[in-house]
Formats: structure tokens, sequence, C-alpha cells
């Protein structure tokens, strides 16, 4: 314990409030009554709620007066404190201890001495030099002064369209909260992404919100000029658009105020930042510095940082008044950026290192994902979250956390910055004992569940696979596996993907090729998971699994801009916008209301279509759904099944929507598009060029979403086998035919000008040149597509031909097989 110290006369100056200096100012003065303390602050208020100013403007928060947290009357009655406001410290002189301070008002200068001096002069909006800048109608938002500038205009003229500028924490409350109000918001990001802190998966479902708000969105876009056009301001971006607004808000990032430090001789460090050590003090003896205006070491990678947020400066300026007090004995550890903020109904936070910082930084590392609910699926209001972590491949040291969704994302960000901040592990994560109780959480937290995963990893039991590397994957090296449902995968299917359902995986294993990397993905990773440890203990290596499931893929893949170009002719629609952008009408439905909330992928689908068989053609369903993916997937399952989607909205994060049910299609027309839909083919030569015109057809129909039979016979029967066939027993008559015919399509002959092998070769070679797929390609796209390859059994037995010789995925039949799905199809080639 320290024992307390008074230094009587002791003099403290403080140049600056807000979080870092009046916490200092307290705390000094809670432990050392006799020293005399000054604050210096340049504006009129010296301690307010600068989170809080978005949402006075919005409208959320309705008084002015709860900004400010300490008026500076109040804060110097309490604590004996000479407040000194609209007082600019406009030099130090280390040497003679002394600070020039000049009035706002009256422009009188003085000095001012002190024995110990506090440097928390914040940081300063960045306005960088774009013509225009400087025009009416511009605001940046960073103190009580600004927010009044905005408050008023926005109230006094009723603003009808508004752009923002920059999409970090400030940018977006402050669209939300103008959307609020009623005004139509465009936001622009010079980034590819919003809150360009996070990774993109997690990032991505913010600007799905931001369709579903009907907000726009232009992302990779800077401004390139602000032009003042009658009432409105032009703003010109770099991509030649142009957007019209009623005015603007600046949000593009702050920086340290060092301008005092620097004049005074007091050391930057290389991030712009006032270099401090590990007790707060500057270069310069007695003189501190704390808040946004300071540089210290990040406590994961060592470098230096700032970090622009309320809470490490609050601890800094505890820290520092004990420091001065007692003696150098308390050390600042540093922060690791935990920040969160409310996105319209949507919550996203971030603590510690993202992948992209540590891959900047060049640290191994390794990351997964997981999709969970904020508290037991089965209790009602149940919300689904992404939540993802980055950490030490050997060790299971966490180096970060994010987490996006509607409920309950705060308390898993605070346990997992809680983990990092005192070098947990992810196995600390697993051990983690939460309140639980259906309404709270569930038995197994989504925090516990990501060290599970992340430890599943360590061991090699799957290897974790990002959607981008997914996006970039080499089709003809790869297998894709898609374990969903068949419902599932006619409603959003991956063109080259494979579907075998989960439950299914074990007796379909001959399907699956051992010599490629077999890439697994499900909904949201979970089922993929399943099937990656069933492949992995039956011989299969390469095995990966898509991280966060085809939920992450689709979102992070799909276009993220949301380019509208409002009107200021109209007021903003309060009703929030679907896709098409129409508002959610207000119907009168009688009939069965479906409760899918707290279900997960793809729970809402299924109990949709169960459901949809207990109504009338013509009647109407209301389905309501807390998984964010249902928003999209009721659209293409209403495409796919024929019913029409009436309306949809996403309110807080409970999806409502409404389907009326169509009536079925009549047997001709079941059976008229049955037709065009199939094609078959008999595949009787095995000629390289034949072949090959066989497979271009049926991989071109697959292509158009046509169901294709190819049923290979007699000699065609070499073009199916496998290159890797096994050595099989024999009658004399089967191995006769073995060494006459070819082994596999790669030894296929020409039909003409074969010249011995010298003519496929030449074939080969020509194709290449022109970019044409091997036929081996083809062959396998073939087998992804799901094109049914039958072998006829007859001519297996003929000509000495056995199942284990041909390809995986190949199915043996007989001429009724083949005639079945004859009877099917508008057309039957032979070849």
């Amino acid at each position: 314990m320290v024992n307390e110290i008074y230094y009587k006369h002791m003099k403290y100056i403080i140049v600056g409030g807000v979080a870092g200096g009046a916490t200092t100012a307290a705390r000094l003065r809670r432990v050392d009554e006799q020293a005399e303390i000054i604050m210096f602050e340049k504006g009129p208020h010296i301690s307010y709620a600068n989170c809080g100013l978005p949402y006075y403007i919005g409208g959320v928060i309705k008084e002015r007066d709860k900004l400010l947290v300490q008026t500076p009357e109040s804060f110097g009655a309490r604590f004996n404190i000479d407040i000194r406001i609209l007082s600019l410290v406009t030099s130090i002189n280390p040497v003679k201890k002394q600070v020039s301070v000049q009035s706002v008002k009256t422009g009188v200068t003085y000095t001012e001495s002190y024995d110990k001096l506090v440097l928390s002069p914040g940081a300063s909006p960045v306005k960088p030099p774009i013509p225009g800048i400087n025009l009416p109608n511009i605001f940046t938002l960073r103190n009580v002064e600004d927010t009044d500038k905005i408050k008023s205009f926005v109230d006094d003229n009723t603003p009808r369209t508004a752009v923002v500028v920059g999409a970090g924490f400030i940018g977006l409350e402050m669209a939300e909260n103008l959307h609020h109000c009623g005004v139509k918001v465009s936001v622009v990001e010079a980034a590819p992404q919003v809150m360009n802190m996070m990774d993109s998966e997690v990032a991505a479902p913010l600007h799905h919100h931001f369709k579903e708000k009907n907000v726009a969105l232009f992302l990779k876009d800077a401004v390139k000029e602000f032009k003042q056009v009658d009432d409105t301001i032009e703003v010109n971006l770099s991509s030649g658009r142009i957007i019209k607004a009623d005015f603007i808000i600046l949000s593009i990032g702050v920086k340290p105020d060092t301008s005092l430090a620097k004049a005074a001789g007091i050391k930057i460090g290389e991030t712009g930042g006032v270099w401090v050590d590990e007790y707060l003090q500057t270069s310069v003896k007695d003189i501190y510095a704390v808040g946004d205006s300071i540089e210290f070491p990040h406590p994961i990678t060592g470098k230096p940082t700032i970090a622009f947020l309320a809470g490490p400066a609050n601890r800094q300026g505890r820290i520092l008044a004990d420091n001065m007090v007692y003696g150098h004995t308390r050390k600042y550890k540093g922060s690791i950026g935990t920040a969160i903020a409310k996105v319209f109904d949507m919550t996203a936070g971030i603590t510690g290192m993202t992948h992209r910082g540590l891959k900047a930084q060049g640290i191994k590392h390794d990351c997964t994902i997981v999709h969970a609910g904020s508290h037991a699926g089965y209790y009602p209001g149940a919300m689904q979250m992404m939540l993802k972590i980055s950490f030490d491949p050997n060790t299971g040291r966490l180096y970060g956390g994010q987490v996006i969704g509607y409920k309950g994302v705060d308390k898993r960000l605070d346990l997992l910055a809680t983990v990092i901040k005192n070098n947990g592990t992810i196995y600390d994560l697993q051990e983690i004992e939460h309140a639980y109780a259906p309404p709270f959480s569930s038995a197994k937290d989504p925090v516990n569940q990501l060290g599970y995963n992340a430890e599943n990893i360590i061991r090699g039991l799957f290897k974790p696979l990002s959607p981008f590397k997914f996006a970039k994957r080499i089709k003809k090296d790869v297998f894709v596996l898609d374990v969903r449902t068949p419902e599932e995968f006619s409603i959003d299917a991956i063109e080259d993907a494979v579907n075998i359902e989960l439950d299914a995986v074990r007796k379909n294993l001959h399907r699956i090729p051992k010599d490629k990397k077999i890439m697994i993905f499900c909904g949201v990773g979970l089922r993929g998971y399943v099937a990656a440890r069933i492949l992995k203990q039956n011989g299969f290596d390469k095995v990966y699994n898509l991280s966060g499931g085809l939920k992450v893929y689709r979102q992070t893949m799909d276009e993220q801009s949301n380019a509208i170009f409002f009107s200021s002719e109209e007021k903003q629609n309060e009703l929030v916008s679907g896709s098409n952008g129409a508002g959610m009408p207000k119907i009168e439905v009688r009939q069965m209301v479906v409760d899918a909330c707290g279900l997960q992928c793809p729970g809402p689908v299924l109990k949709l279509k169960d459901s949809i068989d207990a109504i009338e053609y013509g009647e109407r369903l209301e389905v309501k759904a807390t998984d964010p993916g249902f928003y999209n997937d009721v659209a293409s399952w209403c495409n796919v099944t024929g019913h029409q989607l009436i309306s949809r909205e996403n309110k807080s994060g409970e999806i409502r929507a409404i389907i009326q049910k169509n009536k079925k299609e009549t047997e001709n027309q079941a059976t008229a598009k049955s037709d065009n839909d199939h094609k078959t083919m008999v595949v009787f030569s095995d000629d390289m060029d034949r072949a090959l015109a066989s497979f271009v057809i049926a991989n071109g129909a697959a292509s158009m979403g046509k169901k294709v039979t190819m049923f290979f016979t007699f000699w065609g029967l070499n073009v199916i086998k496998d290159v890797n066939r096994p050595k099989l027993k024999k009658d004399v008559m089967g191995n006769m035919f073995d060494k006459m015919m070819p082994g596999h399509a790669g030894k296929l002959r020409l039909s003409n000008m074969n010249m011995g092998g010298m003519g496929r070769r030449m074939m080969k070679l020509r194709m290449k040149d022109k970019n044409v797929d091997a036929l081996e390609t083809m062959i396998e796209q073939a087998q992804q597509s799901g094109i049914n390859m039958i072998a006829c059994q007859m001519s297996m037995d003929i000509m000495g031909v056995q199942k284990e010789e041909l390809i995986n995925g190949v199915n043996i039949g007989g001429v009724a097989n083949y005639l079945e799905e004859a009877e099917q199809s508008n057309l039957n080639l032979f070849i």
C-alpha cells in the first residue's frame, strides 16, 4: 500500500480538460489537499461527454445540459481548483518553468509558473486541402461548440439531405443520428469499407445494413472538390460521380494537437504524438502528457501507437496524478484499442489486433469466426452475432477480437478485451465462467466457442479458409464440397460446388477425390467443421473449412457500396427500405405467423418451407427471424419456389417477411419446364475429339442450369477411367481388352490425324495455346457441376472394365436408367 505523502505548496498547471486533464485534476485534489492546481482551457467547457455529441444532434439525447459532465463552476467548487476557461496557453518555458497564457476574450497575455505541468490538448479534426472545404454548411464535430452549430443548422433549416465524409466511429454515429432525424444520408469513404480498423468480412454486415436502411454508401471514392450551387453543395468524387446535399459533416479523422509541445522542444514520437515514458512524463523533466495527444508502445506489438479513446485517457489521468504526488511508482501499460459503436440497429466492436494489423506487422497468427446467438436460441429475442478472433498458432496467445451483431456484443467484447489485456490465451476463453440463464446467454457462450474453435485449429483438426482465399481458388486444383441441405443448395449455390448433405458425407466418400484440396462450406461454418473431421479421419489430408461459411463469403464478396443519389425534394421515408427500394407496407395479415427467431441458418428457411404447406393458395404467411442472412435468403427462396415476397424489413435485428403462397404449376407446365431443363447424351466413342465435344456440350448445358445425363457405353468407358486406377485381377479376355484400349482420358486418340500419338500431342498443345481446357479438366468440371455420369454395366462386363477403374462419382447403371432420363429430355445426342 502506498503511504500518503503531502507536498505542501506544490503547484500544478494542467493545460486542457475533458477526459485526461479533468481526471488528472480531480485525482490530484483527492490525494493532495494542500496543492495549488490551475487548469487552463481555451474553450468554455472543461468536462463534457464528447462521445454523446452525435446523439444530441439526432435527438436521442434531448437535453444539452446532460452532455456537460461538470461546469467550470461546479468542478472548481467541489475540488478547489482554479479553473480558467477561454484561456489559451501560447508557449512553455521549461527552463523557467513558466507558461504564457492569453485571454481569448481580451487578448491580454500573462505568465504563470509551475512545479509540474500536465499537457492534455487532445486532438484536432483533419481538414485536408480539398477545394471548397471551408464553404458554409460544412461542419466538423469535435466539441460542444461544433455540436451547437450543427444542431442549430438542423433545427432551423430542416435539411433534407446530408453527406458524411468519413466512415469511422464518429462518422457512422452521425449518419445514424441524421437518418434518425429524417435526413437522407450519404456516406463517402475513401477506403474499401467502413470502420477501416476492422477486418473486411466483419465490416461487410454493416454495408448490408446500410442497404436495409436505405442509406447511401460510396466506398473506395474520395472527395475531390466541394462546390456551392445555389442552396446546395455539390460533392465531386474522384470517380467522377457527384452527390448533392444541403450540408456536409467532415469526419475524416483526427490528429494529435502537438503544437505547444513542439514549440517547447518536447520530443514528438514517430506516430506524430507526444512521446512519454512509462510514467507518462515527456522528454522534459516535470512536464507530463495524457490523452489523445500522446504516443505509447502497443501492449501486443510493442510499436508506438495512439489511442483516441476516452477510457485510456481517464486511466492515464489517475495514474499520472499518483506519479506526480507519490513519485514514479505506477506504470502505464498502454491501450489495446477497445472500441464499440452503435450503427443503426447493429453494434460493432473491436479490441486488440486484427488480421489486417497483424499481417502488416509481420506477426504470425491464425483466425477463426463463430456465429452464435446473444442468448439461448429457444428463449425469445435471441439475436445472431458474428465473432472473430486472431491468435498465436503456437502458444494460443489471444491477439484480438471483433464482434458485430444486434444484442450482447458489448458483453463479449469486454470478455475478449480482458483476456487480451492480461496476456491471456484462447485456453483462457474456454475457461471463462459466465453468468448463464436462457435469457442472458447459452451454456456454452460464444466466447467459449471461440476458444474451442481456436484449439481445434492449433491441434490441426481442420484448416481455416478465409473468404478471400476461397474466392481466389484455382478450380482445377480444388474440390468444393457444399454440406448444406438440398433445399439450401437450391436457393443459393456456388457454381463449382458439389452438394453432399452433411449426414450423407460418410456414404459418399467415393465421390470426393483425395488428390485435391477439399474446400468445405456450409451456412455458417459448424456443419463444415463436422464434415472436415469426417474427411480427415477417412484419409483426406488437404481439408479446409470456410470460416463463417457461405453467409460470410456472400456478404464479403457482394457489392459493398450502396450508390443512391437522393433528391432534396422529399423527406427520408420513415419506413425501412428493402433492396428494391420499396418501404414496408402496412398489411393486414390474418394468416399464420411463423416465429423462427433464435434459429440459425438453415433453420428459418426450413421452417418457412414446412409452414407454407399449412396455408391456402393466395393466402399470406408472416415469418419473423433473427438470423441476419434470412433477409436475403427469403427473397432467394421465393424466387426458387415461385411464391411471392410481398414485403420484408429488418427492425432492430428482427427480420419480418410476408410471403404470398402461389399456385403450383400445372402438370403440363411442370413437364415442359422439366423437358427444357434436361439434356441427355450417349458417349459411345473414345476418340479424343469426340469426347471433347461431348463435355463441351454437357458443361455448357450445366452452366445454364440444365440437368445433364451422360451415358458411357462400350469404347466410351475409356473416357471415364481413372488415371490412378488400381491394378486389378482380370480374366484373359479382360486383360486383352485392357492392353488394347486407352488407359484414361489423357491417352485417347484422335479420330483423324492421330499419327501414332503425334496428332494427340499437337491437339493438346494447340488447346493450351488457345486457352481451351484439357479434356481432363472438362471432366472435373462436369463432376463439380453435378452432371449425372452413368457407366453401362453390360458394356463393362463385356470389356472387362471394373467399377474401381472409373473416376469418382460415376454411377453404374443399365439401359433402363438411361431411358428413364431420356424420356424427360428434349435433347438426346449420340456421340
